[in-house]
């Protein structure tokens, strides 16, 4: 077989592979399939096609055919390069990493099956899930229902530590040392980031020496201002932030969600290249408690024809709730920013579009977290966010908003941190060590050494934890909020603003988006800001005082009043479905202002209370 088509049936057979499994993770994971067996059967039919041994050889002697084609030795590079991330040479490693599948895909069925409460705020009794537990603790002003979301978080904790998730922990470490690596997060963070823990912990202490006075400082300030309570884990969202939060919550319903993502795109310039997109954007029994967004069909040019993305997203908004309005919103602009990101590869083959290594999760991350940092600045807020009679966000609230979020900046980053540091002793564990109160015990100390309290959000209760392609990854949200600040900056200093900025959207797809995989997170970060990866950015941010952000948010907000208005924008140029489960709620067919429409005329007639 030529080079030429050996290249071409690879990419056949890894997208008729890469789509079995992605329809029966998206089906399974939305809860309109119990086909678990069907799911766990393609993901080790994927698993074996990525880790076949065989293709390195092959690979390697289609390269020295290829001649002077720079076109095809890129793509069968590509190629090169994600087998020798997933390959798996070892039969031990093989079979071990088929027990890997079927013992996560069992968790996963059981954990659908259990049940959770939460104590409401007129205590009444209501089916628990994360998401809206982590409101309630955020918003709640009743303590006995914030105290209900702490105890769904440790039940599930426990539960977690009960039914098999240390197995796990105990087949990936033996997985790891069958590939050469000390355990499965020494694996892990070579496979995804090529780095080793050594070179990553380097990166994550500097980080928290930056910000250690600012975070401690921020809990004396928080104690000394609503008492010593304020600190115990199932208040301390609440009354750094809970208050403001519910204000907050009549200027972003989560109703008007689909509309400020579709023009807050459209003006940033964003395109999705032909693609077709379905949002699963509630919250509902059985559905995964953490939104996600894959691609069963990565974007790539075949020859001279495009091939346009399929991907999938969801939120997790439950719109009769305080609060989850701007937890949907923000889930939304995160996820729809990863769809942008993977509507755009421009790659010759599907390799280097796609979510796994070697797609670095801080390089995937950074495309995500920028487009919902967004949402935070003033003069996005004074534009999109308006109350039921269309009144603006008043300049007051703004303000309340950066008094409540800048002082416990650095904690909340920490926080994201504080995962790898939990992860690495976890895995450094020996077998026997590995019992369910040893293990809760080293969360919660880890949490006090990290934040100085125990965490409002349990290290055992976050589901990354207990996937295999999230576990040990962590740490690339935090890596990639470095990046964001690092992207943000250099936009301001170029063009002086960010919302509804129409050069933004050009310059990540040509930049980030473009080469995918194909190039380095660094490289990604110097074509575009003119430097490489610096960590520097996100930490002075942490450390700016509330009057510092205020000032600039009032030159922001100063700014955008004086510029011209954007217009509408770009249409999205995309396919674009709206759905609950199975039943579709609207579809940008006639126009996406109809789908609009559609989606705001349904959310107000399931969720009357709100309108």
């Amino acid at each position: 077989m030529s080079a030429r088509n050996y290249f071409d049936q690879l990419n056949r057979d890894y997208l008729a592979v890469h789509r079995r499994k992605e329809d029966l993770f998206w089906s399974t994971y939305m809860g309109t399939s119990d086909d678990h067996a069907g799911f766990t059967a393609a993901e080790q039919a994927y698993k074996g096609f990525c880790a076949n041994p065989v293709r390195l050889p092959e690979l390697r002697a289609a390269i020295e055919q290829a001649g002077d084609d720079p076109q095809l030795l890129a793509g069968l590079k590509g190629w090169l390069a994600f087998f020798e991330c997933n390959v798996i040479e070892d039969e031990v490693a093989a079979r071990l990493m088929d027990e890997l599948v079927a013992a996560e895909s069992q968790l996963f069925a059981a954990r659908r099956e259990l049940a959770l409460t939460l104590v409401g705020e007129q205590g009444e009794t209501l089916p628990g899930s994360l998401p809206a537990a982590s409101t309630l603790i955020g918003t709640s002003p009743s303590e006995a229902s914030r105290q209900s979301a702490l105890t769904l978080f440790r039940t599930l904790e426990q539960w977690v530590v009960d039914h098999g998730f240390l197995d796990i922990v105990r087949l990936r470490n033996r997985f790891a040392r069958t590939m050469g690596y000390r355990n499965y997060f020494d694996y892990k963070v070579h496979k995804n980031e090529q780095m080793s823990p050594e070179q990553l912990f380097a990166v994550l202490d500097d980080f928290i020496a930056r910000t250690d006075e600012r975070c401690f400082a921020s809990l004396s300030e928080l104690k000394q201002n609503k008492g010593e309570a304020a600190l115990l884990p199932h208040n301390l969202r609440y009354f750094s932030r809970g208050d403001v939060i519910r204000e907050l919550d009549a200027y972003v319903p989560f109703s008007r969600a689909l509309r400020d993502w579709v023009e807050s795109f459209r003006r940033l310039g964003i395109q999705f290249r032909d693609a077709t997109l379905t949002l699963d954007l509630l919250e509902r029994s059985g559905k995964y408690e953490n939104g996600f967004c894959h691609g069963p069909i990565p974007s790539h040019w075949q020859g001279d024809t495009w091939v346009p993305a399929t991907v999938n997203f969801t939120s997790l908004a439950q719109p009769d709730q305080v609060g989850s309005g701007w937890s949907g919103l923000n889930t939304l602009f995160h996820e729809g920013g990863h769809a942008a990101h993977f509507a755009n590869v421009t790659g010759n083959s599907p390799c280097f579009s796609q979510e796994f290594s070697p797609t670095s999760m801080a390089y995937a991350e950074t495309q995500s977290m920028f487009c919902d940092s967004l949402l935070g600045d003033a003069d996005w807020l004074k534009r999109y966010a308006r109350n039921a009679a269309g009144e603006a966000i008043p300049d007051a609230l703004i303000h309340r908003l950066i008094e409540t979020s800048q002082p416990m900046r650095a904690f909340n980053e920490r926080q994201i941190a504080l995962v790898a540091y939990f992860e690495w002793d976890l895995y450094r564990l020996e077998d026997d060590a590995l019992t369910g109160e040893g293990v809760i015990t080293l969360a919660r100390e880890w949490e006090r050494r990290i934040l100085g309290v125990e965490s409002p959000r349990p290290l055992l209760a976050i589901p990354h934890l207990l996937n295999q392609e999230s576990a040990c990854a962590y740490h690339g949200y935090l890596l990639a909020q470095m990046a964001v600040e690092q992207t943000r900056a250099f936009f301001l200093r170029r063009d002086g603003y960010l919302t509804d900025n129409p050069k933004i959207g050009p310059d990540l797809a040509a930049h980030y988006w473009a080469p995918g995989n194909g190039k380095s997170h660094d490289e990604t970060l110097q074509s575009l800001t003119g430097e490489g990866f610096n960590a520097r950015y996100l930490a002075d941010a942490c450390n700016q005082t509330v009057e510092q952000v205020w000032q600039e948010a009032q030159a922001c907000m100063a700014a955008a009043a004086a510029r011209p208005n954007p217009g509408k924008g770009t249409p999205l140029n995309a396919v674009i479905r709206v759905v609950h489960g199975n039943e579709q709620i609207a579809d940008n067919g006639a126009s996406e202002e109809a789908m609009i429409d559609q989606f705001e005329s349904w959310i107000a007639n399931h969720y009357p209370a709100r309108h």
